[in-house]
């Protein structure tokens, strides 16, 4: 294995697959590309990833409730919304091998960032640079839009009355029950509703492993304010001196690459970003990246140019992390919607979407933070790896680490391991542990510290003596000792921090 500098992304699929953090789906027959299962380990960092997401943003908070909506819903939802008419990316076809790519990801390929997304401007580029079919050199066709909605059917009739989809997000699902969530837990502005779910995206060219999925999962905010109100908010002082990597539009227009070191107080002073509300989120957002462990260096804050702006959007801000693999990469979104999404369901559906806001009534604006699940496990894996003495150390931060705890005896002999298990018992009643046995403790060390486990606790001689075990830590390797009555006392302080 290879330093975090040097990592490729072969080398990062690899590890997780052997490590049983994530598998390719139904690879007995070949895998299907753009899912992915979670293994063991996987499994165990997503819960507590969406866990640690969960407390944060809804448990702690009195301003935020949640939903959990369904994934097949009403088809009229998906009309009022622009899916069905706008949802959609740029698909060619070889005219020789049929293989099918998306258009911009071929410039993309060979450095050209598309911020036009339009068939003629795609089709201007791919003649002009000559693209050909990666497969073949065939010649490839004009680039036609292509809906990434999965569609399914109700009942048993497969129709054009009973079409349905598979969401393309969750962000529509809190839409539709928002009159009903204001009323029944008696809402006031402004307010949010949270929900995390799965999603499906019909991708065209599925590729970077965890990064562009068919199924992966949402954990999105609406949060909803008075449209004019959109710089009152108490919450602002929290986050206003946060210093972030931001890059403007006004930049890119420019053709600048490089960000602007700001803080968040000055950036909404300057306009950069056009309300208190937008830049809350932005710094609440990028407060619980690092929290679970992310680098901020390698974070920026890249607003939308208005070329590449969503259909709903006022403006938009990408949280980008440093990929060594691939670059700078969308981790998570946040929007400000404006009222879009509640004036189109009030217009389909012919139901007001209006609340009081003291002696207003207003249609709320709404600023969306939107994660993708699996894009954070990867920039949080990605940023965890490392080589420590010349060996792989995934330095996850232990809030999140799948395993908390590693408990060994030293050796393999009874009067050993009939302790170590009778520990490892206790232990497991408090925190997520493995436990082994065999091979030397150097080599079990070094197998825990690859999977992230923080700390591994050791039986040895004084053990049986003293009723005391060694700490060892993951990061540093230093070891302290500490009684076995004291032990989960300990464990709790240091897994805390």
């Amino acid at each position: 294995m290879q330093t975090t500098k040097s990592l490729t992304l072969d080398d990062l699929t690899s590890f997780c697959v052997r490590r049983g953090f994530f598998f390719p789906s139904g690879r007995i027959y070949g895998g299907l590309r753009g899912f992915y299962d979670y293994g063991p380990l996987g499994a165990e960092l997503r819960k507590e990833v969406l866990d640690d997401w969960w407390y944060y943003f809804i448990r702690q908070r009195e301003d935020i409730v949640s939903i959990h909506g369904c994934v097949i819903t009403h088809p009229k939802t998906w009309e009022a919304s622009g899916h069905i008419e706008a949802f959609y990316d740029y698909l060619v076809t070889c005219s020789k091998c049929g293989k099918n790519y998306r258009a911009d990801h071929l410039l993309e390929d060979i450095g050209i960032q598309v911020s036009t997304l339009t068939a003629e401007a795609l089709s201007s580029l791919i003649n002009e640079k000559g693209i050909k079919c990666p497969e073949c050199e065939g010649e490839l066709s004009t680039p036609t839009p292509f809906n990434l909605m999965f569609t399914t059917y109700i009942g048993p009739k497969r129709d054009k009355l009973n079409e349905a989809y598979l969401r393309p997000e969750t962000a529509q699902l809190i839409f539709t029950n928002f009159r009903d969530v204001y009323y029944t837990m008696g809402m006031k502005l402004p307010f949010g509703i949270a929900q995390i779910g799965e999603v499906f995206r019909n991708e065209i060219s599925p590729r970077g492993f965890l990064f562009r999925l068919r199924e992966f999962t949402q954990m999105e905010i609406e949060y909803f304010v008075n449209p004019n109100k959109l710089d009152e908010c108490p919450l602002f002082e929290e986050i206003a001196s946060l210093t972030v990597q931001l890059l403007p539009a006004e930049l890119q227009e420019k053709s600048v690459d490089t960000p602007v070191r700001i803080t968040l107080q000055e950036a909404w002073e300057k306009g950069l970003i056009h309300s208190k509300w937008h830049a809350y989120w932005i710094g609440e957002s990028l407060r619980w990246l690092t929290r679970i462990g992310i680098d901020l260096e390698k974070i920026r804050v890249r607003e939308h140019m208005k070329t590449e702006l969503a259909h709903y959007a006022l403006q938009t801000f990408d949280i980008e992390y440093y990929f060594p693999f691939m670059g700078w990469k969308e981790i998570e979104g946040i929007s400000n919607r404006g009222s879009y999404d509640l004036k189109r369901h009030q217009e389909f559906s012919g139901r007001s979407m209006a609340i009081e806001d003291g002696d207003e009534l207003v249609i709320p604006y709404v600023i969306e933070p939107s994660f993708g699940l699996e894009r954070i496990l990867l920039a949080l894996i990605t940023d965890a790896f490392k080589v420590i003495q010349g060996r792989p150390v995934l330095s996850l931060n232990a809030g999140v680490a799948p395993i908390k705890v590693a408990v060994f005896p030293i050796v393999d002999k009874p009067e050993f391991t009939r302790k170590a298990r009778e520990i490892y018992k206790f232990v497991k009643k408090h925190f997520t542990a493995i436990y082994e046995e065999k091979g030397t403790i150097g080599k079990r060390y070094y197998e825990a510290d690859e999977i992230g486990v923080p700390v591994a606790v050791t039986i040895d001689g004084l053990t049986l003596e003293e009723d005391t075990v060694t700490i060892r830590f993951r990061d540093t390797r230093k070891q302290i000792r500490v009684s076995v009555k004291e032990l989960t006392q300990t464990l709790t302080k240091i897994l805390q921090g």
